[in-house]
């Protein structure tokens, strides 16, 4: 059987996966800070390269463009796609959204259909395997939701700028975002605490301090440029407080970070229920949850009344790999779309 490697190029990691005959055999995440120039994709390329070896056939998606290293999307799309060709040839194909898969000039002459299009992916592929379906991937930066009825995904819009508008875009994410933008108070003491508004803590380090295992997942830098323990946690915690991570207890911390959690989780709930209040999707229809926060998307199918199954499950991820191809459906999404294509 044939290998098909698919390739989700973003701002901040580069994600692989590798799928055969309906499975998917391996995934991976790699640290890609793509705004601090191109060698980021180029140096992620070679540590994945062991990986993409294995394949024969590569499908290419993309957030990247969106990074400030590039002055608009066109000159973004255009520079990773021919950085991508370069690496690895006339074998790869670019995922255009509505108009599935093309050659690396045709993405270069739509790069409106290239550019953050993967969630689209991510649900045509959901689309093959339920009829009806709610799908909310929870990355590092975002989260996007996209309702899948009568075997077909019905986004809310296509362009980032759309789906904002409509709650099909969230822009939060499970470890990237900054504290700021998530709160502006928090319990603590007995009063409710303004928070800095500056980058002293990100939601990687509140999910530190409430138990999250973060290893292999957390790959950037803190915003303080020092440790993922959960004793550092608690301190960039702490100063968003203006209190040093003595002045309070476990308990007290926990219950600053739960706070803060549960309002990211009501932003993505609402962008959930705005999205199910234009698209009316089967009461009985599960929500799949894709993304490194897809631990987090179970609460939110609860609260919408659904069941939820992990992405990597219904993409028949083998168990060593299932975990990872959750947070990377994207990838995962679009080697397999290919493969149908190819068939």
């Amino acid at each position: 059987m044939t290998v098909t490697a698919g390739l989700d190029v973003g701002g901040a990691h580069l994600k692989v996966a590798l799928v055969e005959d309906g499975r998917t055999l391996a995934a991976r995440q790699f640290v890609c800070p793509l705004w601090q120039g191109l060698d980021k994709l180029d140096a992620a390329l070679a540590e994945a390269r062991p990986l993409l070896a294995r394949a024969t056939r590569f499908a290419v998606t993309m957030t990247g463009e969106l990074s400030d290293l590039f002055p608009d999307r066109e000159t973004g799309v255009g520079t990773l796609v021919g950085r991508i060709e370069t690496d690895l040839g006339s074998a790869a194909r670019f995922w255009m959204g509505p108009r599935g898969f093309g050659s690396g000039d045709d993405a270069r002459a739509r790069h409106a259909d290239v550019g953050s299009t993967n969630f689209l992916a991510t649900a045509a592929f959901i689309a093959r395997k339920h009829a009806d379906a709610l799908l909310i991937d929870f990355g590092s930066t975002t989260a996007d939701i996209i309702p899948v009825t009568g075997g077909t995904a019905c986004p809310l819009g296509l362009s980032d700028a759309d789906r904002q508008a409509t709650g099909a875009l969230v822009y939060t994410g499970a470890t990237r975002t900054a504290v700021m933008a998530i709160a502006s108070e928090a319990p603590f003491g007995g009063q409710w605490v303004s928070l800095a508004r500056e980058y002293l803590a990100t939601m990687a380090d509140v999910r530190r301090i409430l138990g999250y295992d973060l290893a292999g997942i957390d790959l950037h830098a803190t915003a303080d440029g020092k440790g993922k323990s959960l004793a550092e946690s608690v301190t960039r915690l702490a100063r968003m407080l203006g209190r040093d991570a003595r002045d309070g207890s476990a308990e007290a911390w926990e219950g600053a970070a739960r706070h803060i959690r549960e309002l990211q989780l009501r932003s993505i709930h609402d962008g959930a229920t705005r999205v199910l209040s234009a698209v009316a999707v089967a009461r009985s229809a599960p929500v799949i949850a894709a993304g490194i926060g897809a631990g987090d998307i179970h609460e939110i199918a609860r609260r919408l009344g659904r069941t939820a199954i992990d992405f990597g499950a219904l993409a028949e991820a083998d168990a060593d790999c299932l975990e990872v191809a959750t947070g990377a459906a994207p990838a995962v999404a679009v080697a397999h779309l290919l493969a149908f294509e190819a068939r």
